[in-house]
């Protein structure tokens, strides 16, 4: 039978794993893009990265009150690790990390229900440069909290993971076991 970590590695490959020329954030050029809310916004795929997320948080022994990251790559990935947390354990309350503070209301730049300098972990769908990771980072230290671990869906392989050595750094999946995937 196949293991949920397979099922995910096959729908990313599916649905997310694109071919052509692209523009990244960080402003490189790609011949391939990994669109991962193609995979996190399915009913299977959000429940999949949800279960293998809590699975490596429960593996490592990574101790957190809240996941959550910069909007929009982490929105469909922490509000169901925050639901199936609640059923499968350890439960993590969400979060989610503004590009900027909003200019009304609260004016916060993190929303979510979190206690003051409480132990979070950051993720991301895909970690390239690390640039929106460290973003989200910047933005939880500021507002107080710990990061006790970073988890991407996917890692390019292309620098990031160097960028994010001052945390436990966890890729679910490196760009070349879905290659290895797509070629097979």
């Amino acid at each position: 039978m196949q293991s949920d970590k397979e099922r995910l590695k096959e729908l990313l490959k599916e649905h997310s794993l694109m071919f052509g020329q692209f523009v990244l954030v960080s402003g490189k050029k790609s011949n391939f893009y990994f669109d991962s809310k193609k995979t996190t916004l399915l009913p299977e795929g959000a429940y999949l990265v949800s279960r293998e997320i809590l699975r490596l948080i429960r593996e490592e022994g990574i101790e957190a009150e809240a996941i959550g990251g910069m909007t929009l790559g982490a929105d469909p990935i922490v509000c169901p690790v925050a639901a199936v947390s609640q059923l499968e354990g350890p439960p993590l309350r969400a979060f989610i990390v503004r590009k900027e503070a909003k200019g009304h209301g609260t004016a916060r730049q993190i929303e979510g229900n979190l206690r003051a300098g409480c132990r979070v972990i950051v993720v991301d769908d895909v970690v390239t440069t690390a640039g929106s990771t460290l973003k989200a980072i910047n933005a939880v230290v500021q507002a107080g909290y710990e990061v006790a671990a970073v988890i991407a869906l996917v890692d390019r392989e292309e620098g990031g993971t160097e960028k994010l050595s001052k945390w436990p750094y966890y890729p679910l999946f490196r760009r070349s076991e879905i290659f290895e995937q797509a070629a097979s």
